[in-house]
């Protein structure tokens, strides 16, 4: 007899704790639901971040006329790209690319590793990708002039004189940078870098 009365006390407590577990997974649900409506839905975050994320510009005459103005002194307007890209480590193809070179406008001077000697260097920054990455360059100019430095002051002076010393430098900037960009703005997309001008002294 005892049994029998025990048995529907257990499937009671069951019950219960069903109950609850399920009012919990419901409360649950509602709160993700009711973030992602309020955020405007995962596609939604998707597609805002792609929109703000740098797109390649397409070579044609007119965005290369436009550079070509800008280059003479005044500001050229910033090119605006149509080619979406799932992150800025695609190969780009330079025939198919229209490219901007942004030279930035105080030289880099810094002590070299193995000497009292020093190095300077002037510098433009090349990309494919539209004016959000020069906007982003702008706005991140500090820290980017801050990863030259500590790239230049590593510089051993004899390899750095030579053909390749010079190649690897640029190899490092550009690496340095688009590692700036990318913890700064999620997006580095400097191709290459440039030397306007380069003393080793």
């Amino acid at each position: 007899m005892t049994k029998n009365k025990d048995v529907p006390v257990k499937s009671g407590k069951k019950i219960k704790i069903l109950l609850i577990a399920v009012g919990g997974v419901t409360l649950l649900a509602t709160g993700v639901g009711g973030g992602i409506y309020a955020t405007g839905g995962v596609a939604d975050n998707a597609t805002q971040e792609e929109e703000n994320r740098p797109k390649l510009v397409l070579r044609d005459a007119e965005t290369t006329e436009v550079a070509a103005e800008g280059s003479e002194g005044e500001a050229a307007p910033l090119k605006v790209g149509t080619v979406s890209v799932k992150n800025d480590r695609v190969i780009v193809d330079p025939k198919k690319y229209e490219v901007t070179y942004y030279p930035l406008e105080q030289a880099f001077t810094a002590n070299l590793a193995d000497s009292a000697g020093f190095v300077q260097v002037g510098l433009s920054l090349a990309t494919y990708y539209d004016g959000k990455v020069i906007s982003h360059i702008q706005r991140q100019m500090v820290p980017i002039r801050s990863a030259v430095l500590m790239v230049l002051s590593q510089q051993d002076a004899d390899f750095l004189s030579t053909p390749e010393g010079k190649l690897a430098l640029q190899k490092q900037m550009t690496k340095a940078i688009n590692t700036v960009l990318r913890e700064k703005e999620g997006f580095g997309g400097i191709d290459n870098v440039y030397f306007s001008n380069l003393v080793i002294q």
